[in-house]
């Protein structure tokens, strides 16, 4: 899991302190500690090993263990007394081509003895592993990874937004590039970022690198295009709705999908949640389905998944796409809706 932000926008690692903590306290000769939560570079080596080093060679008693290879040991060696590694958790939900096994695991050991104490626990279970010089390495490794998809997101938003302007169809043109063999990675425009990694993981980079006073313009101007998203699309559907001569206030509108990403019952951070908000605000009726959300209570509301999905697709003023499941028969969706905006580009 992420190391969450607090109010101030600063990593928020009381978590990660209190588990490091209690492993001190039972802290035991060659045990293998490894730190898997994404979290900014330095933690590892910053924040635990310094805990850890206090540990007692005991039962959480504080009483020294007579097994400790050296029994007047004042403080744990890290490579020699106990192991230490970071090695980020690579998922992602839904998929069954790259699970746990076959996904390379990226490892970074304190020493080098640790990093070999962690290969050998990982390689039990994994076909591939990634060592790096450390741990810092293998922190930065996973915040680039999702920086890299949250920018290019933002990059596939901001063409949606230029399309949108330009009179041409952004689905057009990334398809007629993603033709392209070599040079070009295909990502797509949505209602914004979900999920527990993409949309926050970037702000922890910014955070470490704002006190080393570098600002990373990059990931602060694609995090504040796909932060917007939702208020583009319901201005959509509220263009939308004006063509069809209705206001947006009192107006049903049905939202298709509040899971983050399709095919997984995941509402963390989903763009769903503000898009429903933005419409509600406006004085919208907003009801919801998804297969996989029966109902919700998060962001201030509780909602229930509507029981009768072509009922309410034939009382809705508009229908918003917003998740694009599996489940769904867009055929049929697009066929008996009055009005549709379409966030994914499923309804041909």
């Amino acid at each position: 899991m992420p190391t969450p932000l607090n109010k101030t926008g600063d990593p928020d690692i009381t978590y990660i302190v209190a588990a490091s903590e209690q492993i001190a306290r039972y802290l035991h000769p060659e045990m293998v500690v490894i730190l898997e939560s994404t979290t900014y570079p330095g933690t590892t080596t910053e924040v635990v090993l310094p805990i850890l080093g206090t540990g007692n060679w005991g039962s959480g008693t504080g009483e020294q263990n007579s097994q400790s290879p050296v029994p007047s040991l004042q403080s744990p060696i890290p490579g020699i007394d106990f192991f230490l590694a970071f090695s980020p958790e690579r998922v992602d939900p839904g998929r069954t081509d790259w699970t746990t096994r076959n996904t390379p695991k990226v490892i970074g050991g304190v020493t080098s003895a640790c990093l070999q104490a962690a290969s050998a626990y990982y390689g039990q279970a994994m076909e591939t592993l990634i060592p790096v010089s450390s741990p810092e390495a293998a922190e930065l490794t996973k915040l680039f990874e999702n920086t890299f998809r949250s920018v290019n997101i933002g990059l596939a938003n901001e063409l949606q937004l230029m399309c949108d302007k330009l009179g041409l169809d952004a689905w057009e043109v990334i398809d007629a590039a993603a033709t392209k063999p070599f040079g070009f990675m295909k990502f797509t425009p949505g209602p914004g970022l979900g999920g527990h990694c993409i949309p926050i993981d970037p702000e922890y980079l910014s955070w470490k690198m704002r006190t080393l006073r570098y600002k990373t313009r990059f990931i602060e101007l694609a995090s504040e295009i796909n932060t917007d998203m939702p208020r583009y699309w319901v201005q959509k559907v509220q263009d939308a709705l004006n063509e069809a001569g209705k206001a947006v206030k009192g107006s049903r509108v049905l939202v298709l999908g509040v899971a983050y990403k399709k095919n997984v019952s995941d509402m963390r951070e989903s763009p769903s949640l503000d898009i429903i908000h933005l419409l509600e605000e406006k004085g919208a009726l907003v009801d919801y389905h998804d297969p996989h959300v029966p109902s919700f209570a998060a962001d201030g509301m509780r909602k229930s998944c509507v029981d009768d999905l072509e009922s309410a697709l034939g009382s809705a003023d508009c229908v918003v796409v917003a998740t694009d499941h599996s489940a769904y028969d867009w055929a049929g969706i697009g066929s008996q809706a009055k009005l549709i905006v379409d966030t994914r580009h499923v309804i041909i």
